[in-house]
């Protein structure tokens, strides 16, 4: 099983409720990714049914999982035999949530509800009840959270400790948590504490935004696929216009992270007989 692999992330946007043509704009991103030979391709937060919160207009236009979405994005990854990660609103019942999902040429490998709802979200959607699932890939092994879910920082690390090596993060970043949006590389808030939880887990993580102004908000793109030491395999991407990229990563730099130095190991060094991340019914 080779550790190396190509990640895309698709820094593309929707317009809310306009799900067919958001639909036909994630293949086209995809095909683009797919022919610069991706292996792994990253779509942003909800991409499919637009960042909306209209909670009626959602429920509309919501879907299952497996679905539509899974079914047209099971047949991209099959032809390309790659993976997609990517954003939805899926319907349970009458219950909404923002979803993400992993998708391989076998169909869907890894569905996640997010767990931490942001601003206006909370009107809409029920909160994630899925946890953080372990997907595996013949890469190695992925995680998966949206957005808001990073600005909890004990989120990346209880999926680094279960042994996630990649984590993709469908994301729609908008202000709000802070009053930047950019620093002078173009860097929103969101990216730089990526960067900073990346080191400190030593895992990679590739965020994919939606980027502009669509549906009465600016999201802040600058999309990123940043390396287990904080280093920026590629990104940040534009805070204005979409982009489609190709990074290559090497999985096996996750075990070598883990040793600093002589007398430095991060996740050795951790004083688990004193303290620990409580996941269902194990300690991590």
């Amino acid at each position: 099983m080779s550790s190396r692999l190509k990640v895309g992330i698709a820094q593309i946007s929707g317009e809310p409720y306009t799900v067919e043509e958001n639909r036909s704009h994630c293949e086209d991103a995809l095909a683009r990714a797919f022919g610069e030979e991706a292996d792994l391709v990253v779509l942003p937060e909800m991409i499919v049914s637009g960042y909306g919160t209209d909670a009626h207009r959602m429920l509309e236009i919501a879907e299952p999982v497996p679905g539509p979405t899974t079914e047209s994005w099971a047949e991209i990854a099959r032809a390309a035999d790659g993976y997609i990660v990517g954003g939805l609103c899926e319907r349970d019942g009458e219950r909404l949530f923002n979803t993400a999902v992993a998708v391989g040429p076998d169909g869907v490998i890894g569905h996640y509800r997010k767990t931490h709802l942001f601003s206006d979200e909370k009107l809409a959607f029920t909160p994630g009840d899925l946890g953080f699932p372990m997907v595996p890939t013949r890469f190695g092994t992925i995680g998966i959270c949206v957005c808001y879910d990073l600005r909890f920082v004990e989120v990346v690390r209880l999926m680094a400790l279960q042994g996630a090596e990649l984590i993709c993060v469908p994301t729609a970043w908008l202000p709000g948590f802070d009053e930047q949006h950019w620093d002078v590389e173009g860097m929103s808030p969101q990216g730089r504490g990526t960067e900073v939880q990346a080191n400190l887990s030593q895992v990679f993580i590739a965020a994919a935004s939606q980027v502009g102004h669509h549906g009465g908000y600016d999201f802040l793109g600058s999309s990123i696929l940043v390396d287990p030491t904080g280093g920026r395999t590629l990104g940040p991407l534009s805070g204005t216009e979409e982009e489609v990229v190709v990074g290559t990563v090497d999985l096996s730099q996750v075990r070598r992270a883990q040793t600093r130095g002589d007398l430095i190991a991060p996740r050795a060094d951790r004083r688990t007989d004193i303290y620990g991340i409580a996941v269902d019914d194990r300690v991590l």
